[in-house]
Formats: C-alpha cells, sequence, structure tokens
C-alpha cells in the first residue's frame, strides 16, 4: 500500500455504531484479527487474547448482565440510567455483526520480585494491547468495515470471565463491534498535532493539563 494511502486510512477511520444487517465474512475477520497481531508488543509477549463471540445467546445473556453491572454501580455515585440508554447499550453489543472481546495476559511479561517493577511491566502489557487493538481498526477500515472501540468490559472483568468461563490470567478490556457502516459520521474535532508535539523541549517549555 503507497503510504499517502496509509496516512487515508489514518485519517479517515471513525467510529460507527451503526451497521448494514449484512454478515462479514469469517475470512475478512480472520484477517483483521490477524492484522491487530502484527502490531508491535514489549519483548515480543504479545499479551493480547481476543475472543470472537458468535453466540447470540451467550452475546445477549453477556450484555445485559454487563448492563445491570454497569446501572448498580452508577447507583452507588446516585447516578441513574434510563430505560432506553440502558437497552440501547444491552442492542449494541447483542446485535453487533461481529462482537470480538479483546483481552489481556501477562504471560511473556517479565515477572519481578517488587510491586513498582511488575506495575510497569503491566503497563507495558496494557500498552501493547492498545497497539493491537489500533491495529484490528485500521485493517478494519481498510478493509470496507466500520468498528467501533468500547472499554466496558474493563469495569466489570469478573463478570465478563464468569460468564465466558474466561481463565483469571486471561483479563477482558475491550469490545470491538464490526460490520458495514450504516451511517458515515463527520470525524470529531482534534488538537493539532503541533499542540502536543515539542521539538528541543528540555528547559524551553512547560507542559500543562489538557
Amino acid at each position: 500500500m503507497p503510504i499517502a494511502d496509509i496516512y487515508d486510512v489514518i485519517r479517515q477511520r471513525r467510529s460507527i455504531r451503526r451497521y448494514q444487517p449484512k454478515p462479514v465474512p469469517k475470512e475478512t475477520v480472520r484477517e483483521v484479527l490477524e492484522a491487530a497481531t502484527c502490531a508491535p508488543s514489549a519483548h515480543n509477549s504479545q499479551p493480547w487474547r481476543f475472543i470472537i463471540l458468535e453466540d447470540t445467546k451467550v452475546k445477549w445473556d453477556l450484555a445485559e448482565q454487563m448492563a445491570e453491572a454497569w446501572a448498580t454501580d452508577l447507583a452507588k455515585g446516585n447516578q441513574t440510567v434510563d430505560a432506553k440508554t440502558r437497552s440501547d447499550r444491552v442492542e449494541r453489543f447483542a446485535n453487533a455483526p461481529v462482537l470480538i472481546l479483546a483481552n489481556l495476559t501477562m504471560d511473556g511479561l517479565r515477572k519481578f520480585p517488587d510491586e513498582p517493577r511488575q506495575r510497569i511491566e503491566r503497563d507495558l502489557a496494557v500498552e501493547s494491547l492498545g497497539a493491537g487493538i489500533q491495529n484490528l481498526l485500521l485493517a478494519a477500515h481498510a478493509s470496507g468495515l466500520g468498528a467501533c472501540w468500547y472499554c466496558a468490559p474493563a469495569f466489570c472483568k469478573g463478570l465478563v470471565q464468569e460468564i465466558l468461563k474466561i481463565p483469571k490470567s486471561v483479563e477482558p478490556h475491550a469490545f470491538i463491534i464490526l460490520g458495514y457502516p450504516a451511517e458515515c459520521p463527520p470525524g470529531p474535532p482534534k488538537k493539532k498535532h503541533t499542540d502536543y508535539c515539542f521539538v528541543n523541549f528540555w528547559g524551553t517549555h512547560e507542559l500543562s493539563d489538557p
């Protein structure tokens, strides 16, 4: 692919939440996942584990129980979620043409006896998973698919592990939904790259909170 095309894919990618009622070929899903696993990772640990959820009953059960956990958590802060928002959240995951659960494992990462270094090693694993998800999103767009990244599973890891019978060593972190787009939303406003990139930074600039 020419360099210009790569930049086009990066700039044109959007978060797509509405999809056509059209199945995605398994081969296309496989290619998108293969792109995800080509991402760089700390120590080449490849700490990602991707689970494709196909069973409709399992998807509905998972989505409904996650929505219940979400509402319960909000209630702790005296917040509520209305019935329509909750229903939309359930249907978004349960009816997704393709629902992928992105998980993290520390297998292959280094083990340290002290907590500070082990915490940093975990940071490296999380960063690696993020790189894999970004590859997945870009590959989906290049394949004519729409996709959206949701971090909902990270807020109820134990529940997701229990429902899907995932080992404790594999942590649910995100949903990625895929399908053929039924919308073409404009891109959200972005700051200029010069707001984030500093040349000869040391001693000449001060960083402020965004």
